[in-house]
């Protein structure tokens, strides 16, 4: 069967790729043109500025962090800190635009513009423990369908790049339910770094993964600080190498 542009067969997750699929193409051509021509007019090199301005948050009667406030530009990296539960990937999230902050709001400015939440998402790449991938399909159909979510078109020179370059070279047309946890980590890079995105958010970044993975995502992060096109990375994490990658932006206290 032909979903799209995934071949599936016989598997369980059909229905759902197919519904998200046909409910991206109804309900967000218009946008994701738009986006695309929005994107496609802007400077290569123009730069970026992220700003969280009062930013706060509850879940339930909780407050997970209050009134925060900072900001990040191009060719900067900065370091989300704080303890277990206080805040960390609930504040990546609504960075990310995944999540609605309950005040306050966070901004991507170029040049003087407001990007909107849909251009917002053609220039993020995100690592997170809690981004789900299906094990009912092998890697290159899950970078295939996320990457179509993200309005990128992966064709199969793209793909064999991705994988190669997180160290998933032939394992492509392996179902992803076979994959290592630290496997299933190299793939989420894989599609973050699909379409060279200029903000890269990464939560746990190193989570599951091996010395050899630890080096790759180190590289990753360093040849990303390289770029001349405007790219910033925001990471959260309390591992002592990993908050050595950038300045500190934000230290969560754990809320009440």
């Amino acid at each position: 069967m032909r979903c799209g542009i995934i071949e599936i067969e016989n598997l369980s997750v059909t229905k759902t790729v197919c519904g998200v699929l046909k409910q991206v193409n109804q309900e967000e051509s218009d946008t994701e043109k738009a986006a695309q021509d929005g994107l496609s007019a802007s400077s290569s090199t123009r730069r970026i500025h992220v700003c969280l301005n009062h930013v706060s948050h509850r879940f339930g009667g909780r407050t997970v962090f209050d009134n925060l406030s900072a900001s990040i530009s191009s060719g900067q990296t900065g370091i989300i800190t704080g303890s277990n539960g206080s805040g960390k990937s609930t504040l990546l999230r609504i960075i990310a635009g995944l999540l609605e902050a309950d005040s306050g709001d966070v901004t991507f400015e170029t040049d003087g513009s407001y990007l909107d939440t849909q251009m917002r998402r053609h220039m993020i790449g995100m690592v997170a423990p809690d981004l789900t991938l299906y094990k009912e399909l092998t890697g290159a159909e899950n970078l295939t369908f996320f990457a179509s979510l993200k309005g990128i078109k992966a064709d199969r020179a793209m793909l064999v790049e991705a994988l190669t370059e997180v160290g998933l070279r032939g394992r492509g047309r392996d179902l992803v339910g076979g994959y290592s946890s630290g496997m299933r980590q190299r793939l989420k890079y894989a599609f973050a770094l699909l379409g060279r995105p200029k903000v890269l958010l990464l939560d746990e970044p190193t989570a599951n993964l091996d010395s050899d993975g630890m080096a790759m995502v180190e590289r990753i992060v360093r040849c990303h600080q390289a770029r001349t096109d405007g790219a910033l990375a925001i990471v959260a994490t309390n591992e002592p190498r990993e908050t050595s990658w950038g300045e500190p932006l934000i230290h969560l206290e754990r809320g009440e």
